[in-house]
């Protein structure tokens, strides 16, 4: 290998690593603006395969359509290099504002702004080095194959997503991790620079003219190039429906997305490394076996498996899928100079079946019907590309396209089991449940956002308006608004409203204003939940991100303000930081009762609230309260926050109370630094009771 070869690889290796480390950066400056929701992340990936095609056909027309000589490349190559640089230097530091009511919008033009010229160059930067390198602009001569620094690229990419949340975000600020960035694509833009005015230079001057003569023959047919788009976008779709699935069915672990992820770059990883690590008809046998299974999963419902083994095993199954894929799109390579048409295709792809997921699946579908039809068209793709192969196979692929189709029919049953209402948009898939219990004819209402249950009413006469879920009397919440002001008038607010529980503890001349960022909350609160017109309280409805809403208005004075906005895998840190628990400091009254849920599977949050606490030099009391199952209460932590001593020291309080186990090392969270790596739960996995979704 000689030394310029050698910088090559090292400059695709930076940029790729660099490429996939500004994309979480970039998703956590955003996500605090849009309310904290995990469809802001998949927003985020569907600009950043949008991106990536952009940058892949900006290197397709610089390295195959424009017609100039090598060193006339290089200098724009420069100039826009230059470019991205100056917007790197202001995005360290950048003031944005987003608009909650159009959130794709916001995504898509705060991303641009923040990352948009550095993100398409570093994605430009592989297949346009891919191509020089192909076209012998390496100065050793002769054509030659490329596909392997796209494994390399791959790699470099899978090191950013491992290093980014296990040691550069609990350790750094986003200020601190911008700078790193900052610095790294300096030395970036430094040696690509040095190996493309090194390469130009030692370009025959006939070059410009055999390249063209060789791009314009041997075309590839427009069957490969519908597969080199097909393929990945079935990919891409399938990495994005996975993570949904997994944290919206199976567990809402946080940065359980990063799983999915590093199957779906090794996948490129092995395929990409040459035919000899991929056994098409071994690895076709797996594949069948792996389809069969997750299909059974997805429609079974007393299937159990320990989440662990289901995350391993929905995981696997992704990795087996995408080397096929991925196999059977490196099987179907072009000569070496087509290789910037074919990643072309590629990105193409990618951005098909993220925009599938992030935006078309939330207008078609009620429901999450996306997996079982990224499924579906692999077995249709497979029936493809296997069609040569004989009748047998024939045969097999077209009954494993029915067999899916027959899966999506049960799959559709199932989530309409009990359901009177399924309903979906940005923010998430929310259904309710309606459940009778004989001889009296009770019915229950339960609202669904994914997994997780965000209020239940019971309609019968003694519990139709009592609190139930995680807000019972006995509750954290319960002991706030009960015992905070007396008997005097209460004004409460709430942030996340659910069926609207909180509005049961309502006394005549009361408010109770709700914030919520979700618009299907409401119509559903309203419509089939009775809390809010039960309620001998007045009730009102804040729309929009809660932090965002209180920062707008003049101080509320609230006795008691509730922070109860998690939903599924994506906690809103930017709810708990030093400058939120300002912001609720002066909307409360000096003596006010700030109550906070931090109930989780998963995640420690206490701690965190009480190093919040001790900065403020407030008071906390830590209220566990236990699961009553006539009541409908469930199992609850709640933190109180306040100044009042009075209400803490009164005896239910103080007997209710549990001391705050604190985590060493953890660090004061702020709107520049947050992690929630440290706060994870060692986990002891349970079975899954059968029958239960």
């Amino acid at each position: 290998m000689s030394l310029l070869t050698f910088l090559y690889a090292a400059a695709i290796f930076l940029g790729s690593f660099l490429l996939f480390l500004i994309e979480p950066i970039a998703g956590k400056r955003l996500t605090p603006l849009l309310g904290g929701s995990a469809a802001v992340w998949i927003t985020c990936l569907v600009y950043f395969q949008t991106a990536l095609l952009l940058g892949y056909l900006c290197a397709h027309w610089l390295a195959a359509r424009i017609r100039l000589g090598a060193k006339g490349k290089a200098a724009i190559y420069t100039a826009v290099l230059a470019l991205a640089l100056v917007q790197g230097c202001w995005a360290v530091q950048p003031d944005l504002h987003a608009s909650t009511m159009h959130p794709i919008t916001s995504v898509f033009l705060l991303l641009t702004i923040l990352i948009g010229t550095p993100f398409v160059i570093l994605s430009a930067t592989n297949p346009l080095l891919q191509a020089w390198y192909a076209l012998g602009y390496s100065g050793d001569g002769g054509m030659r194959a490329p596909y392997r620094l796209f494994a390399l690229s791959n790699f470099g990419s899978l090191l950013a997503l491992v290093i980014y949340p296990w040691w550069m975000e609990p350790r750094l600020s986003l200020r601190e991790q911008s700078l790193i960035w900052l610095a790294g694509f300096v030395v970036f833009a430094i040696a690509v620079c040095g190996v493309l005015w090194t390469s130009a230079a030692r370009v025959p001057s006939q070059a410009r003219e055999t390249t063209y003569e060789i791009y314009e023959t041997a075309k590839p047919s427009l069957q490969d190039k519908s597969l080199w788009l097909l393929l990945p976008a079935c990919g891409s779709l399938l990495l994005s429906a996975f993570t949904n699935h997994l944290s919206q069915n199976v567990a809402a672990i946080p940065l359980l997305w990063i799983v999915p992820l590093i199957s779906y770059l090794l996948s490129f990883i092995w395929a990409f490394n040459g035919e000899r690590y991929y056994p098409r008809y071994t690895m076709l046998g797996f594949l069948a076996v792996f389809l069969g299974s997750v299909a059974y999963m997805m429609t079974e419902p007393s299937m159990s498996m320990p989440i662990t083994a289901t995350v391993v095993f929905y995981c696997l199954a992704l990795l087996i899928i995408c080397v096929v894929l991925h196999g059977e799109l490196y099987r179907l390579r072009p000569a070496p100079q087509h290789t910037t048409s074919y990643y072309l295709m590629i990105s193409a792809g990618g951005a098909l079946g993220a925009i599938f997921v992030g935006m078309l699946a939330p207008l078609v579908f009620r429901a999450n019907y996306e997996l079982v039809c990224g499924l579906m068209l692999t077995c249709v793709l497979i029936l493809a590309v296997t069609w040569n192969s004989g009748v047998l196979a024939r045969l097999l692929w077209t009954a494993a396209v029915i067999g899916m189709c027959v899966v999506l029919v049960l799959q559709a049953r199932k989530y309409g089991k009990d359901a009177i209402v399924q309903l979906r948009n940005f923010y998430g898939t929310l259904r309710v449940t309606q459940e009778f219990e004989p001889p009296n004819g009770t019915y229950t209402r339960t609202l669904i956002h994914g997994t997780i249950q965000h209020g239940t009413q019971i309609f019968s006469e003694e519990l139709r308006t009592s609190p139930t879920t995680y807000y019972a009397t006995d509750s954290g919440v319960g002991m706030a608004i009960e015992y905070c002001c007396g008997n005097r008038r209460r004004r409460v607010g709430v942030v996340g409203l659910g069926a609207g529980t909180l509005a049961a503890y309502g006394r005549q001349g009361d408010l109770f204003r709700f914030y919520d960022i979700n618009p299907l909350v409401p119509r559903l609160a309203n419509s089939l939940f009775t809390y809010l017109k039960d309620s001998k309280a007045k009730t009102e409805i804040v729309m929009g991100d809660a932090r965002l809403s209180l920062a707008a208005e003049e101080p509320q004075h609230y006795d008691v303000l509730v922070i109860d906005a998690f939903s599924g895998d994506a906690i809103p840190v930017h709810l708990l930081t030093r400058e939120a628990i300002e912001l609720y400091r002066r909307h409360l009254t000096p003596e006010g009762i700030l109550a906070i849920h931090v109930s989780n599977q998963y995640l420690r949050l206490a701690p965190v609230v009480r190093e919040q606490a001790d900065q403020a030099k407030l008071k906390t009391a830590f209220i566990i309260s236990e699961e009553n199952e006539e009541t409908g209460a469930y199992s609850s932590d709640w933190v109180l926050v306040t100044e009042n001593e009075e209400f803490l020291n009164r005896d239910e309080v103080k007997k209710a109370s549990t001391e705050i186990q604190a985590i060493s090392g953890l660090r004061l969270w702020t709107d520049d630094y947050n992690s929630l790596l440290p706060l994870l739960k060692p986990q002891k996995f349970k079975w899954k009771d059968a029958g239960n979704d």
